[in-house]
């Protein structure tokens, strides 16, 4: 998502907005600090703070779960990245998902989400949320009309969308469920964890909220565990729906249930995670680079019936991920043939860890059926038992490719 801007009016504290991806994650939300002029945001290892008095508060803050200075930069600079008008921080993506679901459902309302989700979002909407008297359709979400025809008037409150799925790599054309959740007065939700911001801006086609496991590629190297919830500038809490400070917007509902539920971020874990979006932008490239030569790779080989990854052609999705996508993404599934087979090879890589979680700067393997997404065995959402996930990190092409070919063989 490169970009350039005039930042001749730029100050401490000012406006990044006219800068490009990678200088916005470097930069919003974080000045030197006022105090030394440490370049890099202190870590604010506290939990409450001094008043001047009953009720003075020094820049807002009293207690960490409420507010915290090493989160609330990082929230900027989500915020920042994904283009959105307000940005929260929690302790892990599932936190991030569950305190958006209390903030906009009740009980009887519906959600349409799909039908290749990740097995964790599912588990949370059916297994939780379910009983508690929310409903749920699976639908692929790749067809705009299926979507359009799951949608119950009046009843459904939410589209959760994947694009690209996990672990199917399915893409959505998010401006088209954007138009259809409008016009049913339903919030589009995006998780964006496997494209990023660098790669896909779905507040910009029309999402109302953008959910991220920051676990993954934000974060970058398998050292934290956090989530985040991006609200577009303006959105509205679903039709008929009054949040508990008694507006309608959508990103003081998240507010209150953010402070109400607890799940933040710990100020060291949004160091961490901040750390790490400032190099989004460089190893998003690698990433994605060496994500396509896996896939061409494979795909050039018989004994590989399958390869998933949608900046191929034989992708069904294409045509709509290079119109949405400035790139393809690090994921790669492949069908091994059997399950058998796809155990052995998982077994046999040595660049590639076998491991569950992705987006780290190191490749992983892994057999989604009996790792991540076992928790949809059985069910609509159940992945193929011999398929092979890989997130392709940034180490050398040549040795992500041999190890491949050894395991392969």
């Amino acid at each position: 998502m490169a970009a350039t801007g005039d930042l001749d009016q730029h100050t401490d504290h000012g406006d990044w907005s006219s800068a490009g991806f990678a200088t916005r994650a470097i930069h919003a939300g974080q000045d030197p600090d006022a105090a030394t002029g440490a370049v890099v945001t202190p870590i604010y290892q506290v939990s409450t703070y001094k008043q001047d008095g009953v009720g003075g508060l020094r820049g807002g803050y009293e207690y960490s779960r409420s507010g915290n200075p090493t989160r609330a930069a990082l929230e900027e600079a989500l915020r920042s990245a994904e283009g959105g008008g307000a940005g929260f921080a929690f302790s892990s993506g599932l936190a991030a998902e569950d305190t958006l679901l209390r903030a906009v459902l009740r009980p009887g309302d519906h959600v349409v989400m799909a039908n290749d989700a990740y097995g964790g979002t599912y588990r949370l909407i059916a297994r939780v949320f379910g009983p508690w008297g929310v409903e749920h359709t699976a639908v692929d979400l790749s067809d705009a009309e299926a979507v359009l025809a799951a949608i119950r008037p009046g009843q459904t409150k939410v589209i959760w969308l994947e694009t690209p799925t996990n672990p199917l790599l399915g893409v959505a054309d998010i401006a088209a469920l954007a138009a259809h959740a409008a016009a049913a007065g339903a919030v589009l939700v995006v998780d964006n964890t496997f494209a990023t911001p660098y790669l896909q801006q779905p507040i910009a086609l029309g999402a109302d909220v953008v959910v991220h496991s920051t676990t993954k590629y934000i974060g970058g190297h398998s050292d934290v565990v956090g989530g985040a919830l991006v609200v577009a500038d303006g959105a509205q809490l679903p039709v008929g729906l009054d949040g508990p400070t008694g507006t309608s917007a959508l990103a003081d509902a998240v507010a209150f249930h953010q402070n109400a539920s607890g799940a933040v971020a710990g100020p060291f874990d949004s160091w961490l995670t901040l750390r790490g979006l400032k190099t989004l932008a460089v190893r998003m490239d690698r990433h994605c680079a060496n994500a396509a030569a896996v896939a061409a790779f494979l795909e050039a080989r018989d004994d590989v019936p399958q390869v998933i990854y949608p900046g191929l052609e034989s992708h069904a999705g294409h045509e709509v991920a290079a119109r949405q996508m400035s790139g393809f993404g690090g994921m790669v599934s492949f069908r091994a043939g059997s399950a058998e087979r796809a155990d052995r090879i998982c077994a046999r890589t040595q660049v590639f860890t076998l491991a569950e979680s992705l987006g780290g700067v190191e490749s992983l393997i892994e057999l989604p059926a009996r790792m991540t997404h076992g928790s949809v065995v059985g069910t609509d959402l159940e992945v193929p038992d011999d398929l092979v996930r890989l997130s392709v990190g940034i180490e050398d092409e040549a040795d992500l490719l041999a190890d491949l070919a050894r395991a392969l063989a």
